[in-house]
C-alpha cells in the first residue's frame, strides 16, 4: 500500500484539521454559554429556564432569520 491510501479523510482536505472550525466552534461555544447566563437570569420559574435554554440553543438561527428579513433577501 502507498502512503497516500493511508490518508485519512481529514489529510486530503489540505492538512491537519480546520482551524477555522475549531475556531468557530470556540466561538459558538462562548456565546451558547453567554445566551445560557443571559436567559437564565432573566428567568422567572423552572419552565422559563428551561425556554431560556432551549432559546440558547436556536439563538444563531433566529439572529440569521430576522437579519436577512431586514436585509429583504
Amino acid at each position: 500500500m502507498t502512503d497516500e491510501a493511508n490518508l485519512s479523510a481529514n489529510d486530503h482536505k489540505g492538512g491537519k484539521g480546520s482551524k477555522n472550525g475549531n475556531i468557530a466552534g470556540g466561538v459558538y461555544g462562548m456565546a451558547f454559554i453567554g445566551a445560557v447566563i443571559y436567559y437564565l437570569s432573566h428567568a422567572i420559574t423552572f419552565w422559563g429556564g428551561v425556554i431560556g435554554f432551549i432559546k440558547a440553543l436556536f439563538w444563531p438561527a433566529f439572529l440569521i432569520y430576522h437579519l436577512l428579513e431586514y436585509l429583504k433577501m
